[in-house]
């Protein structure tokens, strides 16, 4: 059966009508989805909009149900935002070292494994309860806290970590320049505070004053780390003025988890190994 030319005309201007409506289809949907994705950016849709983009890189837009769609956005968000707080909750705490529990090793017995694990579900915080570190210098105390403390925030707590000398000598600062009060509000708003290497030398007067005022304000409401080379037991001579010593201690030791940390200090023994090697080395 012979096509006639005028049919043959025909096909081949239909088959062009139907390319350009294909094309001009495909190019007003990408326009459509173009403006969708500044729109969720103008509306700091962060998540959202880079799955959206990522889906229709990838086709997979053409896949999903709208239900499926709609779900996929919404936990891309949920996730994107949740992993940004997280990194704003971290960088706010100013750890002195990026710690994780997952980091820990307990081979060496140096702390129990079982205890780390039952604090790292931070239930403490939730409890009010405080955690006190002791142990010998270099033995990684502070890393500890830190862990502890990087696990809070990965579970949604604000959390701060002050070095105790730098802290006290901040305090002074603030009650010379009249800042004081904002100092220990932005302290008090912490859920977990991390007061590192506490007892490295007597408090005067004004430092026990500034210890009693931070941790009264915590008392019953949220949560403190403390580490310390001195045994709990030589806290009193630390502090001074019995009175204020028990009052500070009663506070802070009465509901406390400790953590007895044991064994040779870990930067000597680092230091050694790295000694050691250089030796073959040479």
């Amino acid at each position: 059966m012979k096509i006639s030319e005028e049919e043959i005309i025909i096909n081949k201007k239909t088959k062009k009508e139907n390319h350009n409506y294909l094309f001009n289809h495909q190019k007003k949907t990408n326009k459509k989805m173009q403006d969708m994705l500044t729109k969720m950016r103008s509306m700091r849709l962060l998540g959202m909009a880079q799955a959206f983009q990522l889906s229709m890189e990838s086709g997979k837009n053409e896949k999903f149900t709208p239900d499926e769609m709609i779900t996929h956005l919404i936990e891309s968000e949920w996730d994107d935002r949740h992993n940004r707080k997280m990194k704003r909750t971290v960088n706010d705490a100013r750890f002195r070292y990026k710690a994780s529990i997952e980091q820990i090793t307990f081979e060496d017995n140096r702390v129990d494994k079982n205890q780390i694990h039952r604090l790292a579900d931070c239930n403490f915080i939730k409890r009010h309860e405080n955690i006190i570190i002791t142990g010998s210098t270099g033995i990684g105390k502070s890393y500890l806290a830190s862990a502890i403390g990087h696990q809070a925030c990965t579970l949604g707590y604000r959390v701060l970590y002050q070095h105790s000398t730098k802290l006290f000598a901040r305090m002074k600062i603030a009650k010379a320049d009249g800042s004081y009060l904002k100092e220990l509000a932005k302290l008090e708003k912490q859920q977990l505070l991390l007061i590192d290497d506490f007892g490295l030398q007597p408090l005067d007067a004004q430092n026990r004053s500034t210890l009693l005022e931070i941790i009264e304000d915590r008392h019953g409401k949220s949560s403190v780390i403390i580490t310390s080379q001195v045994p709990v037991s030589g806290w009193h001579d630390i502090i001074g003025e019995q009175t204020i010593a028990d009052a500070i201690l009663d506070r802070i030791v009465h509901d406390a988890h400790r953590v007895e940390m044991k064994g040779e200090s870990l930067r000597k023994k680092r230091h050694l190994e790295s000694e050691e090697k250089f030796d073959l080395k040479n």
